[in-house]
């Protein structure tokens, strides 16, 4: 059976930024629209040109991309012709062969928001698509608050789409711009669309997920015949965010009902790389990846039961639903005090530690992680940290130093503004190589900001480490969290502590302790020897 092809469209760069707190750097735009590329999605929306210095400098300075890049605008005010709408001119300045335009399409949009008449908006997207089209370019026109327009006007909603197609352009899309349609509402309206007239290959689906119901709707436009998909990684978006698009190619590529009647531009060796893209996203934004994230999380494949474990153990789609590598990420059997022993001995395996059945080293891992989470640790997430446990029960865990002291000072004092900062200094001895080696680090960044005591620890502890300096190197600490286990006055705190490397590895630690910085100082060494231990191996 021949497929048809969907086209994915990505909006990232463009409806993406428009995310509370986000704002993209050109080199960062740059870094993004490369890693689109190479995953096979067919358009970039770049941005708007002109809107801001960011946009138009991105669209002077574009990398070099199979995809289509996408210049967005918005159709000409009334009272102008396209030729001489600045806002239109500067859109079609950025030179790119595709060109996407908002328009209004709901007649409450039309008299209440343009203040004009819904003639006036039909000639006013007729005349724009139709100057895209005799500048050389692909036109898209993106239907604003279409299914809110729909349900009060749909004649003119409709009227809106035919007059875009028939002025030229190639893409009639089809935008839930409020987020709040029902997916079954998307599916009888896209189906009513393409009674109309306009064929399924001419339509895409902008969603937004104000109900979370983005994906479904999306797919909901698709099984009614939609043939473009517009969307963002990690689902940014304004207000709730928009379509995921690392939740939605999944699914398109591996879901055999999908996969069976339709084909994109991702393959799915292209896929394999989608978690290293979505997490290089959150790290653009300096934001903690969202653990429960569908495909792409790190809990997304993570078999906590012992009943669940027992049976991954024998059949990993006994509790998956796809291959955790086919995605780039991978499957985590944690350990906590509801651990039975096919957990641990499956963890075990994955860290590369083989232990028979009934060996009496299993039931010791056990009771020391029962202890110790007793005691307020949790090795629930954190699997660095139960290695190295595991590990030392094992009589495996080598050791790489020893740290022989540590001291860290916190001081209050007035900067040459005379505002009152904090400085945190920190000491670091160690033991190795044979030889004691002290090293004192400081909180502040380069920015002149304190980083607070942790941070001063962590840099004096890895300053000078012998033969191992250079295995940490690209070693960093990406997130850092901390709770009260226990109240009054014997509360007990707990860091975990998320690392990664150069090579895309992420691995958590825990510390424990009345005392917050050392709970820290015992999360940073567990990260340290994990990292020197994998780089041993």
């Amino acid at each position: 059976m021949t497929r048809e092809r969907l086209y994915i469209y990505d909006t990232t760069l463009r409806d993406g930024q428009q995310t509370q707190g986000v704002q993209f750097s050109v080199a960062e735009k740059q870094q993004i629209a490369r890693s689109l590329d190479i995953l096979g999605v067919d358009y970039i929306e770049g941005g708007w040109p002109g809107a801001n210095p960011t946009d138009s400098d991105f669209f002077a300075a574009l990398p070099a991309t199979r995809a289509t890049v996408t210049a967005f605008g918005m159709t000409k005010r009334a009272g102008r012709s396209a030729a001489n709408d600045e806002v239109l001119s500067a859109v079609l300045n950025a030179g790119t062969p595709s060109v996407c335009l908002v328009g209004k399409t709901h007649p409450f949009h039309v008299e209440t928001a343009l203040g004009i008449t819904l003639e006036e908006n039909l000639e006013n997207i007729a005349a724009s698509i139709a100057h895209l089209v005799t500048e050389g370019r692909e036109a898209l026109f993106d239907a604003e608050h279409f299914f809110d327009g729909y349900k009060a006007n749909p004649d003119y909603a409709l009227s809106c789409l035919k007059t875009a197609i028939d002025a030229g352009a190639r893409w009639a899309v089809l935008c839930d711009t409020n987020g709040g349609t029902l997916p079954k509402e998307v599916g009888a309206i896209t189906k009513a669309v393409i009674a109309s007239g306009i064929p399924g290959d001419r339509l895409g689906i902008h969603t937004h997920d104000d109900i979370g119901c983005a994906v479904a709707s999306t797919l909901a436009a698709i099984d009614a015949g939609a043939r473009q998909i517009q969307g963002t990684l990690n689902g940014l978006g304004e207000r709730c965010g928009n379509a995921n698009l690392t939740t939605l190619l999944p699914t398109l590529v591996l879901k055999a009902s999908y996969a069976s009647r339709f084909e994109t531009g991702v393959s799915e060796d292209a896929l394999q790389g989608l978690t290293k893209i979505s997490r290089q996203l959150d790290d653009i934004l300096n934001r903690v990846p969202l653990r429960q994230a569908p495909y792409v999380g790190a809990s997304a494949f993570a078999h906590k039961a012992g009943l669940h474990a027992s049976a991954i153990l024998k059949d990993p789609t006994t509790y998956e639903h796809i291959e955790p590598t086919s995605v780039g990420n991978e499957r985590i059997i944690p350990m906590s005090n509801q651990a039975g022993q096919s957990n641990l001995r499956k963890r075990l395996a994955e860290a590369g530690l083989e232990v028979a059945a009934g060996d009496p080293a299993l039931s010791r891992i056990l009771d020391r992680v029962k202890e110790r989470e007793a005691e307020g640790y949790s090795y629930d997430t954190a699997q660095a940290s139960f290695e190295l446990l595991a590990r030392e029960e094992l009589g495996l865990k080598p050791s790489f130093f020893e740290v022989k002291r540590y001291r860290v000072t916190v001081e209050r004092r007035k900067n040459k503004y005379n505002e009152m900062v904090s400085l945190s200094e920190a000491v670091v001895v160690i033991k190795v190589d044979g030889e004691k080696r002290l090293s004192v680090s400081e909180s502040m960044d380069e920015s002149g900001s304190d980083r607070g005591p942790v941070n001063a620890l962590s840099k004096a502890l890895a300053k000078d480490l012998g033969q191992y300096s250079t295995a940490i190197e690209d070693m960093r600490l990406v997130d850092f969290k901390v709770r009260i286990t226990q109240g009054g006055t014997e509360a007990v705190t707990r860091v975990i502590i998320d690392s990664e490397d150069g090579a895309g590895r992420r691995w958590s630690t825990v510390g424990v302790s009345p005392n917050i910085v050392d709970a820290s100082f015992e999360a940073l060494l567990d990260a340290i020897n994990w990292k020197l231990l994998r780089e041993a191996s």
